[in-house]
């Protein structure tokens, strides 16, 4: 891989404002897309419709540009690209690696319970298989990947070596809600291919996706990008930050010392005290830092 082919992204969800975690993934992808001379993109990930909140996007976008973070390429939104979601399923469901899926949450619930597998709280909900080989007179909800056995090995830049046996932690995920909308899964792989991204560079919280996306990648034959999972900003009770949880909207009256504070989170120090107070000499002198 060549300096000039890196391309790489920064994917908010728009159900809210960035708050001070969403600006380290930023600044971090950012920073490596600029260490390695590439290009870096801005997607919005509007594919969960429901959670959307209205002018969140735009107010991503400025948030972004008060912080000298410009992409070099308009941004896309999976909202518009659900033709190519659409003919990945397609695809899946013709090599007989997708199938559609009657259950619900508490079917799932209930099936794993009669099987002696009490969900444990907070943890991931396994699907058992039930409708593996057919719906048993269930109309059809969502669609789902077969994932098959075995586990799935990456190296992670950040984190080392990493594996994961997607059938015994997840089982089949699905790729299509029971409401129509596509499911992260799917969306990310299609879009992280089709816009020829090769790194990707997110919050630690994303790690245990990565299995599951290399998954669908071999399945549609398409490539697999470099992965580095960035530290967490912790809350008060050690609890990931999030807009889930009230994470505060990021206070960008200050830019510099806004991203000053997502550069402690990556081990970057603080610029030469002689450097100008300038977004460009601060990004420039962390840019620095990070490539070497």
């Amino acid at each position: 891989m060549t300096r000039a082919g890196y391309r790489g992204r920064f994917a908010p969800s728009p159900t809210g404002a960035l708050h001070a975690g969403s600006l380290v993934a930023a600044l971090a992808s950012w920073l490596d897309a600029r260490s390695h001379q590439g290009r870096w993109l801005l997607r919005i990930e509007d594919v969960d419709t429901p959670r959307c909140v209205t002018g969140a996007a735009e107010h991503i976008v400025a948030q972004l540009e008060r912080c000298g973070l410009t992409p070099d390429e308009p941004p896309s939104y999976q909202s518009q690209r659900s033709a190519l979601y659409q003919q990945a399923l397609k695809q899946l469901v013709q090599q007989g690696l997708a199938y559609p899926c009657g259950c619900t949450r508490q079917d799932i619930a209930h099936a794993l319970s009669e099987r002696g597998q009490p969900r444990e709280r907070h943890a991931e909900l396994v699907y058992p298989g039930t409708c593996r080989n057919g719906l048993q007179g269930k109309p059809a909800r969502a669609w789902r990947l077969r994932v098959g056995s075995g586990q799935v090995s990456w190296t992670d830049r950040r984190l080392g070596p990493q594996v994961q046996d997607v059938s015994q932690a997840v089982g089949d995920f699905v790729l299509q809600r029971a409401d129509g909308l596509w499911a992260y899964q799917l969306a990310v792989v299609v879009d992280d291919a089709a816009q020829g991204i090769t790194h990707v560079v997110r919050g630690q919280d994303l790690a245990d996706n990565t299995a599951r996306q290399i998954l669908l990648q071999r399945a549609l034959g398409l490539p697999t990008p470099r992965y580095l999972h960035t530290p967490l900003v912790l809350g008060a009770h050690g609890e990931k930050l999030s807009k889930q949880n009230g994470a505060q909207v990021l206070d960008l009256s200050q830019p510099l010392a806004a991203l000053a504070q997502a550069a402690s989170v990556l081990g970057l120090g603080a610029p030469a005290a002689d450097l100008p107070g300038s977004l460009k000499a601060w990004t420039g002198q962390w840019t620095a830092q990070w490539t070497a």
